[in-house]
């Protein structure tokens, strides 16, 4: 299996979860400004990340969708603002609200504003996206410690971090509606 492959395998392995879960639409959200954002988010979150892997390969999974959520309600709420700010800028910001070990519960309570009941069944799909790209990850047969192995790391991080913007938007109310001019 090639990292592209790999990385469709995850998308499409997400999206039939969510969709199952009434988490996402059929049609993937787009968000062209959170997105763009990636590439500076991954060389911020890529150290705290890779730290935590070995120990605790949940949470450095997880927490990239945490992030994805964060900026889905920064955007929602004054992109204006917050576009001003780098994907770097925005992830300090999003961890050192409570430090890297609670940015879960930060994003949770503090930006979805989240009762206790919906903060636990968000945290739990979390953990099972996470749980599944861990799954992806094993059995994807790339060696530990190679490039190949780093990548596929990479392109699961970007995918749970698209798939957590996608469940903040689709939870925000943002759905796909075919346009229609005629009004039909």
């Amino acid at each position: 299996m090639d990292i592209k492959q790999f990385s469709d395998s995850i998308k499409d392995d997400l999206h039939r979860f969510l969709r199952s879960e009434d988490r996402i639409d059929e049609k993937f959200p787009e968000c062209p400004d959170i997105e763009e954002l990636w590439p500076s988010i991954e060389e911020a979150y890529l150290p705290d990340g890779a730290r935590e892997f070995q120990d605790y390969p949940i949470v450095s999974l997880g927490w990239i969708m945490f992030v994805g959520m964060a900026l889905a309600v920064y955007w929602d709420e004054d992109w204006e603002k917050y576009g001003k700010e780098t994907g770097a800028q925005l992830y300090a910001k999003i961890k050192d609200g409570k430090g890297y070990d609670e940015l879960d519960d930060y994003v949770l309570y503090d930006i979805l504003h989240l009762d206790k009941e919906e903060a636990e069944k968000v945290s739990s799909l979390v953990g099972e996206c996470a749980s599944r790209v861990l799954s992806a990850l094993h059995r994807s047969q790339f060696e530990a410690g190679t490039a190949d192995a780093v990548r596929a790391y990479q392109v699961a991080l970007k995918q749970l971090y698209l798939f957590g913007v996608g469940m903040e938007l689709n939870a925000l109310g943002y759905h796909y509606v075919p346009y229609n001019p005629n009004g039909n």
